[in-house]
């Protein structure tokens, strides 16, 4: 009788389950390096936010002051960025691009990037309708994949974040209502100076 050669059975189930032990060590550190990536970027977007907010109130002092929402920071609503012989208004300030502001046809009219839902929020009109102040957030679209913190911003040019928690979801919606509650919220616990 001829000996066959290969792999008997028992061997293959061995490498299957090899296999399966390092995936389950691997999947949930690249998940939360996801997470931390995607969070990075928020805070990163939120500080643009800021700097942002400041450019259009220096220029728009008189009339706007901050920007009444993110979407006056971009490029005209349905387009992805300014072009060059574009000019710049109040409602369209091509500060940010299309992605960030939501104004590229492409986000439906929400702010998302990296996994995070953004809003800037003008607030403290004068009698003119003048916003002295305004309020960024950033929430993760999806809590625990594509993020687990909040991050906000005031005129303060603080950038916030607080703890890691299942309310903090939400995407543009959430970072919308976090926008709302304005100074308040942005500085209360358990939202901290990064």
């Amino acid at each position: 009788m001829r000996k066959q050669k290969g792999f008997s059975l028992i061997e293959l189930l061995i490498v299957v389950a090899i296999i399966l032990i390092i995936a389950a060590i691997a999947i949930p550190n690249l998940l939360r390096a996801r997470i931390a990536a995607n969070e990075s970027s928020a805070v990163g977007s939120v500080r643009n936010i800021i700097t942002q907010e400041i450019a259009y109130q220096s220029t728009y002092a008189n009339t706007q002051g901050y920007a009444p929402n993110i979407l006056a920071l971009g490029p005209p609503n349905g387009t992805a960025a300014c072009a060059p012989a574009f000019v710049p208004t109040a409602a369209s300030a091509c500060l940010l691009d299309g992605g960030l502001s939501g104004a590229d046809p492409a986000s439906a009219g929400q702010a998302v990037k990296s996994g995070y839902g953004f809003q800037a929020t003008g607030a403290n009109p004068t009698a003119a309708g003048v916003n002295q102040s305004f309020t960024a957030a950033a929430v993760p679209v999806t809590f625990n994949q594509s993020g687990t913190r909040d991050f906000c911003a005031i005129e303060d040019g603080v950038a916030r974040g607080n703890l890691p928690a299942a309310a903090n979801t939400g995407g543009f919606a959430g970072a919308g209502a976090l926008a709302g509650g304005g100074a308040a919220v942005c500085t209360a616990a358990p939202f901290t100076a990064l």
